[in-house]
Parts: structure tokens; sequence; C-alpha cells
């Protein structure tokens, strides 16, 4: 296809005229406390600069849950698994109990249950379930702050009692978080190989939820 030469021009001049439009708009409204953002991109990171370091007692047991493998706790298993997920997926690095740190993360499981779903002829389990339930904690330990808290909405007003007087913050909560694991006997599976299963879900979403905001 021939194009004239003042088509040519023309079409150059506008493509021109695009590309300064489309890097003005890329300089100066996508431009934010020093990260680029472009249709829902961004390069900010996933994490609080501000912290650095993150402390990781032992996790508290609620259950009666013996251990597994070489005799290994629930609490000391779920504890390594996200210290190690901590340490692979996050700039923070995990201090142990003896140093100062910016922020803690404590956990407690408060459930872990099998339930069997189906049995063969012979009455022997053919396929079941188990479930891991803890509750987490992540405290800034130099303001107090904690992050584990929905961030509140700056334009939402503060709830206010009868009187005028604004209802006192109530106190932060623990957040839940589960997993749930099948295993199928027939196929080499055991409740061995669920608990690792539920074991690694949870490490990765407690740090998943440490990204912000949280």
């Amino acid at each position: 296809m021939l194009v004239s030469r003042r088509g040519w021009k023309t079409a150059h001049k506008f493509s021109g005229l695009f590309l300064a439009v489309l890097a003005a708009f890329s300089c100066s409204a996508c431009m934010q406390d020093g990260h680029l953002n472009l249709f829902r991109y961004t390069t900010k990171p996933n994490f609080e600069s501000n912290i650095r370091t993150v402390r990781v007692p032992v996790f508290k047991n609620d259950t009666f849950t013996p251990g597994a493998g070489a005799g290994q706790s629930l609490e000391n298993e779920l504890t390594l698994a996200v210290i190690r997920e901590i340490e692979s997926k996050t700039p923070f690095k995990v201090v142990n109990g003896n140093y100062p740190a910016d922020t803690e993360l404590t956990g407690r499981i408060v459930n872990y249950s099998k339930n069997i779903i189906n049995r063969n002829q012979l009455n022997e389990i053919r396929e079941a379930e188990t479930t891991l339930a803890v509750e987490v904690s992540w405290k800034d330990l130099r303001s107090g702050e904690m992050l584990s808290r929905p961030k509140q909405d700056p334009s939402r007003n503060v709830p206010v009692a009868l009187g005028g007087v604004a209802n006192p913050p109530q106190p932060a909560q623990p957040v839940l978080v589960t997993s749930l694991s099948s295993f199928i006997p027939e196929l080499g599976q055991s409740i061995t190989s669920a608990r690792k299963t539920n074991v690694d879900t949870l490490a990765t979403q407690i740090v998943a939820m440490m990204e912000t905001p949280w």
C-alpha cells in the first residue's frame, strides 16, 4: 500500500503527539511516592519498607496433637514453616527472642481435626480431610500498633455513642487463618502428608497477610 508524503507527515505528526501525551501522563499522574503506577500495576514493594525485623516466638497450641514424623510438635512445625516463608518471600529478617525487633508475629493453634469423608466395604478409610486453624497477631513493637488489624478508612465517621461521646476503640482481635487438606490412603497418602500440606498452606497464607495493606 502506497502512502503519499503528505499523508505520511500527518500520521507521523499525530503519532508523535500521542507519544508526548502518554509520556506526560506517565510522568505526572502515575508517579506516587517515587513509584510508577500505571494501569493498576505499580513498582511499589509489597511489604512495608520501614519494617526490617520480625520476632516469631513458638506458636501456642490449644489442641492435644501428638508429634509427627520424628516426633516434632505441631506448633514447632508450623513456627518453622512460617519462619522459612518469611525469610524466603519477604525482605524481613527473623530474630530470636533475645534480640530487639521492629515487630512480633505470634500465633495460637486453636483447632486441628480429622473428618472421614468416605469408607470402603471393609470399613477402612478411603478418603479423609484434616483442618488446621490458627489465630495470628502481628504487632509493631515500636509504636504498639496492631498491624494485623484492618486499616481504618479515614473517610468514615467515628461511631458515636448516646450523649455525643465517641465510642472507645475496640481491642484488636487475632486474625483466624484456616487450611483444609484431604488424603486418600489407597494412593499412598496419609494423615502425616495431609498435616504437612496444612502447615505449608497456613505458612503461605500468614506471610501473604503481612503484605501491605493488611
